[in-house]
Parts: C-alpha cells; sequence; structure tokens
C-alpha cells in the first residue's frame, strides 16, 4: 500500500510539473541533446552513474538519482526527479527488480523521446529468493513488487561489462554522431573489466577457504564467477534484521567454518554483523556492494575500480 500511494503521488506531481513545464531540449536525430550541447543522462543509483559517467565521458552530463549515502534498495524518485526524467535524453537503470519503481515511472512520463536502458539486459539472472527468508521478508519483497532475481549483477565484472554494452547502445543510439567516442570508451574499460576479472580469478583461486559471511547477499554474482559461497545474515534486501533462529544459524556456521571475518557494509548499520563477530570470536570488515558511495569516498576519487580491487583485498584478508 506504502509503494501504490507513493507512485500514485508521483504520477500526480508529475502531471503537474509537465502542465506548468516545457521540454528544453534541442533537436537531434533521436531526440535532442541539453542546452550544454551534452547527452542529459540520468541513472537509477550509483554503479548506473559510474558506468554512465565512464561510457559517456565529456559527451554528458550525469545525474545519480540516489543521493551519496544513501542505500538504494527502498530509495525511490521525488517530484524534481521525475521533472529531470520529463527532460532527459537516456535513463539508465539496472533492471531485474532493483529499481521497484522505474516501471511505474516511465509509464507516467510524458517525455515519450526518453531513450530508458535496462543495463542489466543479457545477463544470465540468479534466482533472488532462498529459504532462510521469513514471512515478514516475503511481505515486503511483495508489496516492493521484487522480482524472482539477483539484481546485484554488476559485482562480477564481467556482467559489468555486459552493462557498459548496453549503456554504450543507448548513447549511439540517442547520439549517433558521437559514436566512434562511446565505442572507444567502452573498448577501454571493457578491456579493464577483463584485467579485474583475471585479478579475481587468479587470487582467490590460491585462496585455501571459499565461505564468506555477509550482512546481505549481494554477492551472488561475484561467488559464482570465483567459485566462493556467500552466508547471508539477510536475503537481498539489507533492510530487516534476523530472527534469533537466522542469528543462531549464522553463528554455529561461523564457528564450524572457522570464519575470520564477518563482513558488513558502509551503508547498513553493523550491530548484527558485530554481534555475530564477537560471538564467534571473529572480525568484521566492509564488503561493499556498489550500490552507493560515500561522499568521503567520493572526494577520494573511488569508482567501481577502486572498490572491487578494496573487496578484492578484503577477501583474500578473510579466506586466509
Amino acid at each position: 500500500m506504502k509503494r501504490a500511494w507513493s507512485i500514485l503521488l508521483i504520477g500526480c506531481l508529475a502531471a503537474v510539473l509537465l502542465a506548468g513545464c516545457s521540454r528544453t531540449k534541442s533537436p537531434s536525430a533521436n531526440g535532442g541533446q541539453s542546452r550544454s550541447g551534452k547527452l542529459s543522462v540520468y541513472a537509477s543509483f550509483y554503479p548506473m552513474y559510474d558506468f554512465a559517467k565512464k561510457i559517456g565521458g565529456d559527451k554528458v552530463d550525469v545525474v545519480n538519482m540516489v543521493p551519496a549515502g544513501t542505500e538504494p534498495h527502498d530509495w525511490e524518485p521525488t517530484a524534481s526527479d521525475v521533472a529531470g526524467l520529463e527532460k532527459a535524453d537516456v535513463f539508465v537503470y539496472n533492471g531485474a527488480g532493483m529499481e521497484h519503481w522505474a516501471k511505474d515511472v516511465l509509464e507516467s512520463l510524458g517525455n515519450k523521446e526518453l531513450i530508458a536502458v535496462e543495463a542489466a539486459k543479457g545477463v544470465s539472472l540468479r534466482e533472488g529468493h532462498h529459504e532462510h527468508e521469513d514471512e515478514h521478508e516475503a511481505e515486503r519483497e511483495d508489496e516492493h513488487d521484487s522480482e524472482a532475481y539477483d539484481p546485484h549483477v554488476w559485482l562480477s565484472p564481467l556482467n559489468a561489462k555486459v552493462q557498459l554494452e548496453n549503456i554504450k547502445e543507448a548513447f549511439v543510439q540517442a547520439d549517433p554522431d558521437n559514436k566512434d567516442y562511446y565505442q572507444a570508451n567502452y573498448a577501454k574499460y571493457a578491456a579493464r573489466l577483463d584485467a579485474l576479472d583475471k585479478e579475481f580469478k587468479d587470487a582467490i583461486s590460491a585462496l585455501p577457504k571459499n565461505e564468506i559471511v555477509v550482512s546481505h547477499e549481494a554477492f551472488g554474482y561475484l561467488c559464482a564467477a570465483y567459485g566462493l559461497e556467500q552466508i547471508g545474515i539477510e536475503g537481498l534486501a539489507p533492510d530487516s534484521e534476523p530472527d534469533p533462529a537466522r542469528m543462531t544459524q549464522i553463528i554455529e556456521f561461523a564457528k564450524a567454518h572457522d570464519v575470520k571475518v564477518i563482513f558488513f557494509e558502509e551503508l547498513v548499520n553493523p550491530k548484527v554483523a558485530e554481534t555475530i563477530a564477537k560471538a564467534t570470536g571473529a572480525e568484521t570488515d566492509v564488503l561493499n556492494p556498489l550500490e552507493g558511495l560515500t561522499d568521503k569516498q567520493l572526494a577520494a576519487g573511488d569508482d567501481y575500480f577502486s572498490v572491487m580491487r578494496h573487496n578484492l583485498e578484503a577477501l583474500k584478508k578473510a579466506l586466509q
């Protein structure tokens, strides 16, 4: 009910904004560009923003819809976000159920020239429901129209390469005059993703352990790519706490498998991970699902590659 009301409110606000605003695009072959001469791109959350910046370079203006430091799973767009999409050329979103609001918002828009690219299209998706999810979580997922798939595809570098290619194709469609530029950027970053994939394979294949305990099951694609097994304190969304039975399961597993590190995330309260670590004698560390970066990380110049390499170092330490 909460989501239905939110979407209805967004639709009403969008209609009001449309009644009072006019499009500011100048014409081009596929819908036009902003007055700056660059493509106006809206990205649903951080990985989509980072990938769009990498492909678009200085030919695009990219807006990250989810503010820095905000966990994106239950985030919803504001009226100003919807107004921005009415004037945008391209909307980049992950898909696979990550943006529960995207379909309704796109259907509400009057901007029929907007190119919406589902970056996860073409990726082989993992099933998303797990036995330990309780009835409360299942109800929450039903409420938010969560798909039966794991949306965290970007945590596999090779999946990220697929996403970059989808974004590249959308930019070429929107701005064919700069096709060679976008293709060159794609080739550059595709090669870097191949190199990153090799770094993960070489490092993780040499480690003696393969089980990791994580705050929520965001790492299924990464684990599948490199022969790891994730044990999630929570399921695909990180915004509820485990019941006592699940806590007991995790603690017993960590003790039985001599788990040295309990991973948590910077955008989620670490208290549950800390409780499990205390009960098992383990340490805690950050494993970043790249759902969003903090202002501090952005100011330091962190991006997909630097965070993924930090994740690799954390995994190497935990799995010794």
